[in-house]
């Protein structure tokens, strides 16, 4: 494979073969990711896609996951994506998985009918950052979504079967937003119910100036105790039925693993824990540990 660099993909999809069908990112405008910021968006041509599967099949690699790069392989039209599903399953017939990033605008954009079909043709699962229920944050980070397309995008997947993973960003508000940010991000995750949620704490990997350069304002990320008291604030209002957990991104401070709604006040007690003892040096190593 010639990956065309920056390539990244999920922490579950370690395991994957990742086969790149875009490069970049379609929307590559949000002011807090810098993923695909040195790349120029292009739509891979189906042949060389093909020739890719068909060689990778010559290996003779036993494809069990495959996951579609780069930042949203859903703004294919449904034909080219049918196209690529089948080629994968006639190469390598034990897929059991093939998944994606996905926008919501890119979800909206397809008919239930048409998300069934692609469900049908094998694609399980898709990642979507929505990173805020709260318009005020999305907008600030020009995100170009909203609580309700995001609300109404998750769910067409969910009426077609298709399972979603989705991320929501701790601190994204900033000091000024952290608790409209938590209480909204809740209230989108329960109207949408994923299979899978996960947190992440807002870095700058070139630094809060750059950033803040992006958004055209102020902004003062909350200290430590602060992202922890708005996790807390985001996980107690959740109503969850059997949404699978995770805040064991390297960016997080407190590690914690379960299922919301069965362990949520397991997991709030953890981080209440922690805001109160923060300096607990075997907390800290528990941390580490992903305990």
């Amino acid at each position: 494979m010639e990956y065309h660099y920056p390539l990244f993909r999920p922490p579950s999809e370690a395991n994957s073969l990742i086969l790149q069908v875009t490069h970049g990112c379609s929307w590559n405008k949000c002011a807090f990711c810098e993923m695909y910021t040195t790349k120029t968006f292009s739509i891979k041509k189906p042949e060389a896609i093909k020739t890719e599967i068909e060689q990778l099949k010559l290996t003779g690699i036993k494809a069990n996951k495959v996951f579609l790069a780069d930042g949203d392989a859903l703004v294919l039209s449904t034909s080219k994506l049918m196209n690529i599903l089948n080629e994968l399953n006639g190469a390598f017939p034990n897929i059991r998985r093939i998944s994606t990033y996905a926008k919501p605008k890119d979800i909206a954009a397809k008919s239930v009918q048409e998300l069934s079909e692609l469900k049908q043709a094998g694609l399980n699962l898709v990642y979507t950052g929505l990173e805020s229920g709260d318009d005020v944050v999305l907008k600030l980070m020009n995100k170009g979504e909203t609580f309700k397309s995001s609300a109404e995008a998750m769910l067409k997947c969910k009426q077609a079967g298709i399972k979603s993973s989705v991320m929501i960003i701790n601190g994204l508000g900033g000091v000024e937003y952290s608790n409209q940010h938590a209480v909204n991000s809740a209230k989108l995750i329960n109207e949408i119910q994923p299979e899978y949620l996960s947190t992440l704490v807002l870095s700058f990997p070139f630094g809060i100036g750059h950033f803040i350069e992006r958004i055209k304002t102020g902004f003062e990320l909350p200290d430590t105790k602060g992202l922890l008291n708005e996790l807390g604030i985001f996980i107690s209002n959740s109503l969850l039925e059997s949404s699978i957990f995770r805040s064991d991104h390297a960016s997080n401070y407190l590690v914690l693993k379960g299922i919301l709604g069965k362990d949520k006040e397991a997991i709030l007690k953890k981080i209440a824990e922690a805001v109160q003892n923060p300096e607990n040096t075997t907390l800290r190593e528990e941390w580490q540990r992903g305990l």
